[in-house]
């Protein structure tokens, strides 16, 4: 990382800065501390192609005339990358994991587990909550075990259990208190249990790979699950006589969807109408990202089971899609070029949105005063030039 300039006060004057009111063109973002601490427009009578005077060139200023300011990405659904697996790797492997992220704009990444044994799950859930402890991580989130044998996607089969509430409870604590997510199909015995029991621990329950129906999944809301696991993928399709659980998560206001926006998993026509339905702000762009994101095409393992990563998709042998290869800042770019969303909907769904859900908007996910110095700086074609954590340069714009 850059460190600061020894003030410990840094201008980035001259962008489209893209705030919760708006886009401010010609913006000035002031951090110091690693927070920020200012956020105003232009000076009046500033020329349009120039920052002002005070940004001049100099150690504590920088013009980002002809970028974009975003806040950092949140990313609530993520298995790992840059080879690094969050899954069953070891500390420094989910470390690379979350530097590869970050150098993609993810700033704040939930490390998330597939179908295991009970065991080995609690034993990483302890590992990756010392990454939590230590701010590396923003939590845990157990995808799987309770999941549906007929909706597993790529989780092992023979490993799949139903929701029994002790089961679920011995998972949080081994996470000691860093679960943030657990996806259920809550149509399965004790699921509706299991998801009292997780909003009591301030847990989000999530339905996910579940083969519900409409009514069942109400049933699951009303009991407090407020997620759609990747909205569409792993659950029945919306039927006009069956419904499912597609209908009762995107009409609930109290529901966040997920949705997967690499061009594998959903049709840009499907993205579309989830967005229309639910509403920007109940959107959270996710990767579902397995350790090849930011690595590249080979032979990998997700969780029990092998996969083959080709063209940048990976799947199971049979054919299954094997979560993605996919980074957030590419998200952004196929929001904006091929689903033809503003650029502050698609920040609201990759970094307002997932910091809400998590409960950390009093941090993250948003470009206001006194919150974490966490900003991508993107050029005009919304590739990352820069990315700012807690204040400190991890991808530098001047590099």
């Amino acid at each position: 990382m850059t460190p600061m300039p020894e003030s410990d006060r840094m201008l980035l004057a001259g962008a489209r800065v893209v705030t919760p009111e708006g886009v401010l063109d010609g913006g000035r973002v002031v951090v110091e501390g690693g927070r920020i601490a200012e956020v105003a427009p232009p000076p009046a009578g500033a020329p349009e192609s120039a920052a002002s005077e005070s940004a001049a060139p100099g150690p504590a200023s920088l013009d980002l005339t002809g970028h974009w300011l975003v806040p950092g990405f949140v990313d609530i659904h993520n298995h790992g990358g840059g080879g690094g697996s969050f899954t069953s790797g070891g500390a420094e492997d989910v470390l690379t994991g979350v530097r590869t992220h970050r150098e993609h704009g993810s700033t704040t990444v939930v490390g998330s587990m597939v179908t295991g044994e009970l065991d080995d799950l609690a034993r990483q859930a302890s590992l990756l909550s010392e990454l939590v402890e230590q701010g590396d991580l923003a939590g845990v989130h157990f995808e799987g075990p309770f999941i549906s044998p007929c909706r597993k996607g790529a989780h092992a089969e023979h490993l799949l259990r139903d929701p029994d509430p002790a089961d679920v409870r011995k998972l949080l604590d081994a996470a000691r208190g860093t679960a943030v997510m657990c996806t259920l199909a809550t149509e399965l015995p004790g699921g509706i249990s299991s998801v009292r029991l997780l909003a009591e621990h301030g847990v989000i329950a999530a339905v996910g790979h579940t083969d519900a129906g409409y009514d069942q999944t109400r049933e699951a809301i009303e009991a407090g699950a407020t997620v759609a696991t990747h909205l569409f993928n792993a659950m029945p399709a919306l039927q006009h006589r069956a419904p499912g659980p597609v209908t009762a998560l995107l009409e609930d206001e109290r529901v966040t969807v997920e949705l997967i926006n690499d061009g594998v998993h959903l049709h840009p026509a499907v993205l579309e109408l989830a967005v229309r339905a639910a509403g920007v702000d109940r959107v959270a762009f996710v990767t579902d990202a397995m350790d090849a994101a930011g690595f590249g095409d080979g032979g990998y393992r997700l969780g029990a089971l092998d996969v083959t990563v080709t063209d940048g998709v990976a799947r199971l042998a049979d054919g299954t899609i094997a979560g993605s290869t996919l980074t957030l800042d590419k998200a952004l770019r196929r929001a904006v070029t091929v689903d033809r969303m503003p650029v502050e909907d698609a920040v609201r769904a990759l970094s307002t949105t997932p910091a809400r859900l998590l409960g950390m908007s009093d941090r993250v996910g948003a470009i206001l005063p006194g919150l974490e110095a966490d900003l991508v700086v993107l050029d005009d074609d919304l590739r990352v030039r820069g990315v700012l954590h807690k204040g400190e340069w991890v991808v530098d714009p001047t590099g």
